[in-house]
């Protein structure tokens, strides 16, 4: 978590942001019979330096608000702002410089990097098309993006199966890293690995804010972990911010009943304690 009194001004501003997804039925003739409303309508906003966890059960719209900010995804109505400026609608000519700004860690450590290629492409063919660095250059900046994330330079020529869950995010974040973003969108980046090696990645990503004043937008369906991370957090449900707020005061003092349920559902380590305690199901879009 990054110190408070050294955050800066606004840097992405979220403004009545909607994406819906059509259901389309008919055999010869396509037309829509309802809609998927994944996000629908929010607003938020992330400050230089600080990071805002996006928390909610599967399905509630996070991943879809992170890929319609980075317009990933076409947003249906609303304004996103980067330092001030309306990215939303912006073709792929005006987004390509914005791509350096802005970049993702995804989910799963193994679809995410492509099993035929190398590490050092992997991260270095981002440095290729925004003409930043080519030939030794290239290779030395890899090798010390793999170094920062905790491996070792001597992975450049190895391929994506080769390396454990952890590892593989690890060079998640290193791509991501690779172009200096001011703002990472961390989608579930902790999810798919166990317990000890989420510590491992949150607390490397805890480092990295501080050594390079990044800006995290951190995406999570465990509170607890996001909790940790986090300086505001923002909940989602069915494609709405029910409540947003500092970290502590969401965890603590939970405003909104659907906050109280993935609260109730944190998992307790004393056994006797868990027991004794009333747990609320939760019911979102599955």
């Amino acid at each position: 978590m990054s110190d408070v009194s050294a955050y800066g001004g606004s840097l992405l501003e979220v403004t009545d942001l909607v994406k819906h997804f059509p259901i389309k039925s008919g055999l010869l003739i396509d037309r829509t019979v309802d809609q998927v409303r994944a996000v629908d309508g929010i607003s938020f906003h992330v400050n230089k330096g600080e990071t805002l966890g996006l928390v909610g059960e599967s399905g509630s719209g996070k991943s879809t608000t992170c890929r319609v900010v980075l317009q990933l995804l076409k947003p249906t109505s609303g304004s996103v702002k980067f330092e001030g400026r309306e990215i939303a609608g912006l073709g792929r000519r005006e987004l390509r410089p914005l791509r350096r700004e802005m970049q993702m860690i995804f989910q799963d450590p193994y679809a995410s990097l492509n099993p035929r290629k190398r590490i050092g492409q992997i991260v270095g063919d981002q440095l290729k098309v925004q003409k930043v660095a080519s030939g030794k250059a290239l290779r030395t900046r890899v090798e010390g993006l793999l170094e920062r994330v905790g491996l070792s330079p001597e992975h450049y020529n190895r391929f994506p199966h080769e390396f454990s869950g952890g590892q593989r995010q690890r060079i998640g974040i290193a791509r991501a890293l690779a172009l200096e973003p001011k703002l990472i969108f961390c989608d579930e980046p902790v999810s798919a690995l166990d317990v000890s090696i989420q510590a491992q990645i949150v607390n490397l990503l805890d480092d990295l804010q501080d050594e390079m004043g990044l800006t995290y937008v951190f995406v999570a369906h465990d509170i607890g972990v996001v909790r940790h991370i986090s300086d505001r957090i923002a909940v989602m449900n069915h494609g709405q911010i029910v409540e947003t707020g500092g970290a502590d005061q969401v965890c603590e003092h939970p405003r909104d009943e659907y906050t109280k349920k993935l609260l109730s559902a944190v998992p307790i380590p004393d056994p006797r304690e868990s027991a004794a305690r009333r747990r609320e199901r939760v019911g979102g879009i599955n």
